[in-house]
């Protein structure tokens, strides 16, 4: 993927901390949910608490992963997909960049269409 501008490379970085204080934030408040579950264990939490800790750190690796032009629009489409930024600090960077991640966040999450053969009214092969 091409790098993005000098100008959005800027707004990108605390937008990139911003996003990662959230995710961040998710976590220690599902921590907390666990922790204060009384109708479970400590050890039963304990275990609840380091399943989550797990699956959390194999999500944030491809979302955060690296710090580069390069990989900054990946990251902006996933902290969307993610909801880690808002509609409003997306519009933050320039027009061009908004309409490369709105067009790939559309790609992702555009239903698939097909055709049923079996569908009344279709023919079929002879």
């Amino acid at each position: 993927m091409a790098d993005i501008s000098p100008a959005d490379w800027k707004k990108f970085k605390p937008l990139r901390e911003a996003a990662l204080e959230r995710f961040c934030q998710r976590v220690l408040d599902e921590v907390a949910r666990i922790s204060a579950d009384q109708s479970k264990t400590r050890h039963q939490r304990y275990l609840a608490i380091y399943r989550l800790t797990r699956e959390r750190d194999k999500e944030i690796d491809p979302i955060f992963d690296t710090l580069r032009r390069s990989t900054a629009i990946r990251q902006i489409v996933s902290f969307r997909m993610h909801d880690l930024i808002s509609t409003d600090e997306l519009r933050q960077f320039s027009p061009e960049l908004v309409r490369r991640i709105e067009s790939i966040i559309e790609i992702y999450t555009r239903p698939i269409a097909y055709e049923d053969d079996d569908e009344p009214g279709s023919e079929q092969p002879t």
